[in-house]
């Protein structure tokens, strides 16, 4: 290993996407690929063991998710610099991966060379915010939050339930259940129920 060389971990349960990452980072005389892993368990023993310089993680990870990954690496690591490197661009899930301690949220759409400089960047301490990620959150700046039964009830939606066996489930009246879908079709700018999950997957506050 050369001195001063951008010690790298690699997380994604694709392997050719990891290995084509390993790939791309081999070419680069500062930065060293020193470890992989393709969940969060892996993870976080390849963190501890190795604990590199940066991090790149995939926010959907299998069984649990990076960004609840992230928060456990940093709760024992917390200078530890981390990079999203996601497939989607929900807002919700940018905001979480941020709060959450990521110095950069970045699309696996990005161009070569500039994910090679975000890496640079994170690891001189920068937060590095690509402007289509920024324009991503301000399109939804100041937009009403889902409430956690407003969430239960669009989750419910999102696995083909209707109103009565929503009801049902949550133990509430079909009444309610309505009240909340007027709500989450409100809040979330959709047309319709079907409409709001397609909504709700985009931006990243479901997950199916």
């Amino acid at each position: 290993m050369m001195s001063g060389q951008i010690r790298i971990l690699t997380v994604d349960d694709m392997p050719v996407y990891r290995e084509g990452l390993g790939m791309i980072i081999a070419t680069q005389p500062d930065m060293l690929n020193v470890a992989q892993a393709s969940d969060s368990a892996e993870a976080i023993a390849e963190y501890r063991r190795h604990q590199p310089d940066v991090t790149l993680i995939d926010p959907r990870l299998p069984s649990c998710s990076g960004i609840e990954t992230m928060s456990t690496i940093r709760g024992e690591f917390p200078k530890a610099k981390i990079i999203m490197l996601a497939t989607f661009d929900g807002d919700i899930e940018i905001q979480q991966a941020l709060r959450a301690g990521a110095l950069a949220y970045v699309l696996k759409s990005v161009a070569k060379n500039e994910l090679l400089d975000i890496i640079r960047k994170v690891h001189s301490g920068r937060r590095c915010i690509p402007a289509n990620i920024a324009t991503r959150l301000a399109e939804h700046m100041g937009h009403e939050s889902l409430t956690a039964r407003e969430l239960d009830v669009l989750r419910l939606i999102g696995i083909g339930l209707r109103n009565k066996q929503i009801a049902s489930d949550l133990g509430i009246s079909e009444t309610t259940v309505s009240f909340h879908i007027k709500n989450v079709v409100d809040k979330l700018e959709a047309n319709d129920r079907t409409h709001a999950v397609t909504v709700a997957l985009r931006r990243g506050l479901l997950h199916m």
